[in-house]
């Protein structure tokens, strides 16, 4: 049984906390109550081995305790969260589902039988070898999401081995391998899930501070957010240990900075994708975006600059897209990286590298110097055609008050200027006054760059 050694962890642990859930805790022994209650609903609702089952749900308790027992029930699992409402029917269809399991905001579960039968060759590969299944959906900022199939299996392989037993914030989604890893990482050391009522800086903040968190694992998007809203001024961060970021490339900016308030908090950079899982990390210091990255289950190669892995949890493939794989097997990430010995730095992706004239210019390099000017809340840089260079650089920014568009436009310029190459300095500029991030709080790059093409 794919989880028998988590209920082995759970029997252990049966008087902790296993989870925090409006502020109220839930401990491994009823954890296992909710587990044993959801196999019966799952037994009742005939879904077997092999059924693909939408769980649409953010963290709570019955939505750990469902994605659990259906793992025990052998099922393809569809997690969805509403910032996935607009593709909701999209999602359902491309992935055959033929249950959804629905878990409202009072965490009451409703069952919906679709009239779909699965006969994807992949969902065939799980079933012969009777194995539960995971699919996840790319963000798909450009184009349609891909939707990519993992015998969970050997996902949960890897947290086998015990590691630090820790209270963790669920801020990465409940849909996202980031979420997915917290979650199974945190269960299966008898640690604690702490659920966030809403994903603000004081709102996380308030849950490490009330719940004495250790980890945070989220983005450098939010972490920028953190420290221009100044909400760890209004909350006792002391209990942190550790904070983890991925999903996109760090501003060294945002780094330093948030390094020299909290210089006592360990700042681990991850390194994860959809199609292949999260790889375990070491940086070289909290104030390094320098990183190696691989472990137990992973090998990395670079070719050309770009990043390729081949994992022991790579997907068996996507539902609506080609192969993506070499033909010896290595999934090519289309992270471009500098390296130095084991040591790796991400630059972006190749798909987001501006070129101006031949030159390259990475988003993140442009971002960290804006991100450093006075007035500036957040930024987000890409690339639009030119006839003469082939590329220009343009920056989006929030501001931390008002300002001229076009006094502040010049200011930017002149402050790039000093800091960065000619051919890096944003030509033009916008100052907006909505988020440039999405629900999963990376930035809009290729959506700001798509659009920019069609004008």
């Amino acid at each position: 049984m794919a989880v028998a050694f988590l209920l082995e962890v759970f029997a252990a642990h049966r008087d902790d906390d296993a989870i925090i859930w409006h502020d109220k805790p839930y401990r491994y022994g009823w954890l296992m109550e909710k587990i044993t209650a959801a196999r019966a609903a799952i037994h009742e609702q005939s879904i077997g081995s092999g059924t693909i089952v939408a769980i649409e749900a953010d963290f709570s308790p019955q939505s750990v305790a469902m994605f659990l027992a259906l793992i025990e029930a052998g099922a393809v699992i569809v997690p969805l969260t509403a910032s996935v409402a607009a593709q909701r029917e999209e999602f359902l269809a491309t992935a055959q589902v033929e249950v959804v399991v629905s878990i409202d905001a009072r965490d009451d579960v409703r069952f919906t039988r679709l009239d779909v039968i699965a006969t994807h060759q992949h969902y065939q590969t799980l079933r012969a070898a009777g194995h539960p299944g995971l699919v996840l959906f790319s963000s798909g900022s450009t184009g349609k999401s891909k939707a990519a199939v993992h015998d969970l299996v050997n996902i949960l392989e890897k947290f086998r081995v015990p590691r630090h037993r820790l209270r963790t914030i669920t801020f990465l989604l409940y849909d996202h391998i980031g979420g997915i890893n917290t979650m199974l990482y945190t269960l299966s050391n008898g640690g604690t899930i702490v659920t966030v009522d809403e994903r603000t800086p004081d709102g996380v903040l308030r849950s490490v501070a009330a719940h004495r968190v250790e980890l945070l694992p989220t983005s450098p998007t939010f972490l920028n957010l953190v420290l221009f809203s100044e909400a760890y001024s209004r909350h006792d961060l002391g209990s942190l240990k550790t904070v983890t970021y991925g999903t996109e490339p760090m501003p060294e900016s945002t780094l330093r900075r948030f390094h020299a308030l909290f210089p006592d908090i360990r700042l681990l950079q991850t390194y994860g994708l959809s199609e292949v899982g999260i790889l375990r990390s070491t940086s070289r210091s909290s104030d390094s975006l320098w990183v190696k990255v691989g472990g137990e289950g992973f090998q990395t190669r670079v070719v050309d600059g770009i990043l390729h892995i081949k994992a022991q949890s790579t997907m068996l493939g996507y539902l609506n897209a080609p192969n993506p794989f070499t033909d010896d097997g290595w999934f090519i990430t289309g992270d471009e990286v500098e390296v130095d010995g084991e040591w790796l730095r991400i630059l972006g992706r190749k798909s987001e590298m501006i070129n101006v004239g031949g030159q390259k210019v990475y988003p993140a390099e442009v971002e960290s110097v804006i991100q450093d000017m006075e007035g500036v809340a957040d930024s987000t840089v890409f690339g639009q055609p030119n006839t003469i260079t082939g590329q220009i650089v343009c920056a989006n920014v929030t501001l931390t008050g008002e300002e001229d568009p076009r006094a502040f436009a010049r200011r930017l310029k002149k402050f790039c200027h000093d800091r960065l190459a000619p051919f890096k300095v944003p030509v033009k500029i916008e100052v907006l006054a909505a988020p440039l991030h999405g629900a999963r709080f990376k930035k809009m790059r290729q959506t700001y760059g798509a659009a920019a093409s069609k004008n």
